[in-house]
């Protein structure tokens, strides 16, 4: 059975300053957000009816609203109560939460000085982004024909809408053909990240990833990172070049929604899904069911 569209589910939507019935939660076909990508979001995952780094997404939807120009009308307090909320009257104790601002229908052109700035707030029961069979072997990933773009023509440091259109692109042709996601270059044929996800790789008991120099520095890529420092995993933040994936053990995703992901294969190069990846998913795991409080992850 297909799942419920989105535009129609139970329950209630916070937005802009209300609990509105799910399928009401509607903005006008004017809006500058939907012509423009002048939007910002958050997503986030709530396990046994608490939201994992609440804070930290909030001050992060912040930012990213004063790199696009524009001030949301709501504190991250204020965000943080009504999300917290929301999800106690959707009933949930284990889904996603998403957050996102966007500029309204005031004014229709590129300059939108004037627009009203919206916010609303949705939360929904949400299973692993990727098929748990999958999951388990390690997922495969095509070669992005799209690239993350020079931070001096995007605002790369944002989790903007707009900027997730490449990568919409590239999913979509990486699912084509039979591949659950895409690993995307940046704009000097780097590794950089694939479309919703940061990557690491593995070889000789060192864990290697991108510098995040073009690219989110996910929140759960920084989490990660702590529980691999808390194992005594060496972690090497540096260029990574395309050709190096031949010489590298492992290799796995992290992110909100992919957690963490082990990878298979990415085009022509394949890994396996050794221990340190699966150390790291179960203390993932056991970090945010709360059965797990290392210091340096626990920091983010």
């Amino acid at each position: 059975m297909a799942a419920a569209p989105f535009h129609d589910r139970p329950g209630v939507i916070w937005m802009n300053g209300e609990f509105v019935p799910w399928a009401d939660a509607k903005v006008h076909v004017l809006s500058h957000g939907l012509h423009y990508g002048s939007g910002v979001f958050e997503g986030e995952r709530a396990y046994g009816g608490t939201i994992f780094k609440l804070d930290e997404h909030t001050r992060r939807l912040h930012h990213s609203a004063e790199i696009l120009g524009f001030k949301i009308p709501w504190s991250v307090e204020e965000i943080n109560q009504v999300s917290i909320e929301l999800l106690a009257r959707q009933g949930h104790k284990d889904a996603y939460v998403r957050p996102i601002a966007w500029r309204g229908s005031e004014m229709m052109g590129v300059s939108a000085q004037a627009n009203t700035i919206n916010l609303s707030i949705a939360v929904w029961e949400w299973p692993s982004y990727f098929k748990p069979a999958e999951r388990l072997k390690g997922i495969r990933l095509d070669m992005a024909k799209y690239r993350r773009p020079d931070p001096a023509t995007a605002p790369s440091k944002a989790k903007a809408t707009g900027l997730y259109m490449i990568c919409t692109l590239s999913k979509h042709d990486a699912e084509a053909k039979g591949y659950a996601d895409a690993l995307m270059l940046d704009w000097r044929g780097r590794v950089a990240e694939a479309t919703g996800a940061n990557v690491f790789f593995v070889k000789d008991g060192i864990i290697h990833t991108p510098t995040p120099d073009c690219f989110l520095d996910g929140i759960t890529r920084r989490t990660v990172i702590g529980l691999a420092k808390d194992r005594g995993y060496e972690i090497v933040e540096r260029t990574i070049m395309p050709e190096e994936m031949a010489d590298f053990e492992q290799c796995f995703l992290t992110g909100t929604a992919a957690e963490v992901t082990p990878v298979s294969e990415i085009g022509p190069y394949s890994f396996t899904v050794g221990d340190i990846t699966r150390n790291l998913m179960e203390d993932y795991t056991a970090l945010v069911q709360g059965k797990l409080q290392p210091a340096m992850a626990s920091s983010g």
